[in-house]
C-alpha cells in the first residue's frame, strides 16, 4: 500500500502543480453548475405553472425532475472530462522517457497501475466533491430524498472508475496523450451507447448488450437502489481495465 500511495502521491503533485487540473475542474464545474441552475429554472416554472392550476404541483418530483438529470448530465461531462486526465498517466512516461525507468524501479507493475488510477480517481473525486454544492443546495431549500442522493454519488464514482480504467488502459497504448484521449472517450462512449442496439438485437443479445451498458447500471443508483449484479458490473469493469492496462505494460517490458 505505501508503494501504492508513493506512485498516487507523484502523479498528484504533477496534477495540482500544472494547469490542467484547474482548467478541467473550472470547465467541470461551469458547464455542470450551468446545465443545474437551468434544470433546476424548468422544474421551479414547471412547479409555479403547477400550482396556478390549483394545487397540481402534488405531482412533481424534485428527484426525478432535478436531481436524476443532474446526475445524468453530469456523467455526460465526465465521459468528456475524464480522458483528458488519464491521458497523460503512461503516454507522458513514455514522451519523458521516464517509462523505462518506471518499469525497471522496484515498484511492482501492479502498484503502478494501481498509484495512477487512485490518484486519478481522487482527481475526479475532487472534482465531484467540489460540485456537490448543487446537491446540498436542494437538500437546504427542497427537501429532496436523501437516499436516491446519496447512491447516485456512489453510482457516479464507480461510472468514473470505468472511464479511468479505461482511460490507463488506452494511456498504455501509446506516447501520444491527445490519441490516448481520443481513444479513452471513443472506448467510454462506445460503452455507453452499446445499450442502444437492445431492441434491434434480439431478446438474448439485446439483454446482453443493455446489460454491458454503462448507463443501464447508473439507473437503479439514481432511483436509490444499491444491487449487488450493478456493483458486480462496474467492479469487474473497472479490474478488467486495470488487467488490460497491466497486459500491455507486461509486454513493454519485454520488446
Amino acid at each position: 500500500m505505501k508503494n501504492i500511495w508513493i506512485v498516487a502521491k507523484k502523479d498528484l503533485g504533477s496534477f495540482f502543480n500544472s494547469p490542467v487540473f484547474y482548467s478541467l475542474t473550472s470547465v467541470f464545474l461551469i458547464l455542470n453548475g450551468f446545465i443545474f441552475f437551468n434544470i433546476l429554472n424548468f422544474f421551479s416554472l414547471q412547479s409555479f405553472q403547477a400550482q396556478q392550476m390549483r394545487g397540481g404541483g402534488m405531482g412533481l418530483n424534485l428527484n426525478e425532475m432535478v436531481i436524476e438529470p443532474s446526475f445524468h448530465n453530469m456523467a455526460v461531462i465526465l465521459l468528456l472530462v475524464i480522458p483528458l486526465i488519464t491521458m497523460r498517466s503512461f503516454a507522458e512516461e513514455k514522451k519523458s522517457k521516464t517509462f523505462a525507468l518506471l518499469l525497471s524501479s522496484p515498484i511492482h507493475l501492479r502498484e503502478i497501475i494501481a498509484g495512477k488510477f487512485l490518484a486519478c480517481m481522487i482527481v475526479v473525486g475532487l472534482m465531484i466533491l467540489l460540485s456537490a454544492y448543487s446537491s446540498g443546495y436542494l437538500i437546504i431549500v427542497g427537501q429532496p430524498e436523501i437516499g436516491p442522493v446519496i447512491t447516485g454519488y456512489l453510482g457516479i464514482l464507480l461510472m468514473s472508475g470505468c472511464y479511468v480504467s479505461m482511460g490507463l488502459f488506452a494511456s498504455s497504448l501509446t506516447d501520444n496523450q491527445i490519441i490516448a484521449a481520443v481513444i479513452s472517450f471513443g472506448l467510454a462512449l462506445f460503452m455507453w451507447i452499446i445499450g442502444w442496439g437492445a431492441q434491434a438485437g434480439g431478446s438474448g443479445l439485446g439483454q446482453l448488450l443493455e446489460y454491458l451498458s454503462l448507463i443501464t447500471h447508473l439507473e437503479h443508483f439514481l432511483k436509490g437502489l444499491i444491487s449487488s449484479s450493478d456493483l458486480v458490473y462496474y467492479l469487474s469493469f473497472i479490474f478488467f481495465g486495470l488487467f488490460l492496462t497491466h497486459r500491455v505494460l507486461e509486454s513493454s517490458r519485454w520488446r
